[in-house]
């Protein structure tokens, strides 16, 4: 008679897996639980211990291999620009002395007052004009004009 003892503990072992799939919904845990479910097989058929991890590390990895290559596939995650990546290349005027070891600095630009830093890491004088090189968060990394 098989022994029903370790399929009910691969059983256990893919809802505990799959309930923590349900809470967190990431992929991390899916995989084992699926894992889990087809080792409670070669449980049923009483083999021994190490065939039934040999199954459930195949299978898992066979189903993370798969997953993986799907959802790069299919679910691509695209950088989505904003409003503000149009500011990159456009020039403004600098309203606050940028410093970066006082982090202080401050551009117009578009009608709005940022935040910013030289690329350099040189100061840029009040009244200087500006390129903005690049968006770090809500601040403009700019460079002078007059370098």
């Amino acid at each position: 008679m098989p022994e029903i003892s370790a399929v009910l503990i691969w059983l256990i072992i893919a809802i505990i897996l799959g309930t923590i799939e349900a809470i967190t919904v990431s992929l991390v845990s899916i995989w084992f639980a699926v894992g889990a479910v087809a080792a409670m097989i070669p449980a049923y058929f009483d083999t021994p211990i190490w065939a039934q991890i040999l199954v459930f590390l195949a299978v898992s990895a066979i189903c993370f291999a798969c997953t993986k290559t799907f959802f790069k596939d299919v679910v691509k995650v695209k950088k989505q620009p904003t409003n503000a990546d149009g500011l990159i290349g456009q020039e403004g005027v600098v309203t606050a002395e940028i410093n970066n070891l006082e982090g202080g600095g401050k551009v117009y630009i578009s009608g709005l007052t940022w935040s910013a830093r030289s690329e350099n890491g040189e100061k840029v004088e009040n009244g200087a004009v500006v390129t903005v090189k690049r968006i770090e968060g809500a601040t403009l990394i700019v460079e002078s004009k007059n370098i």
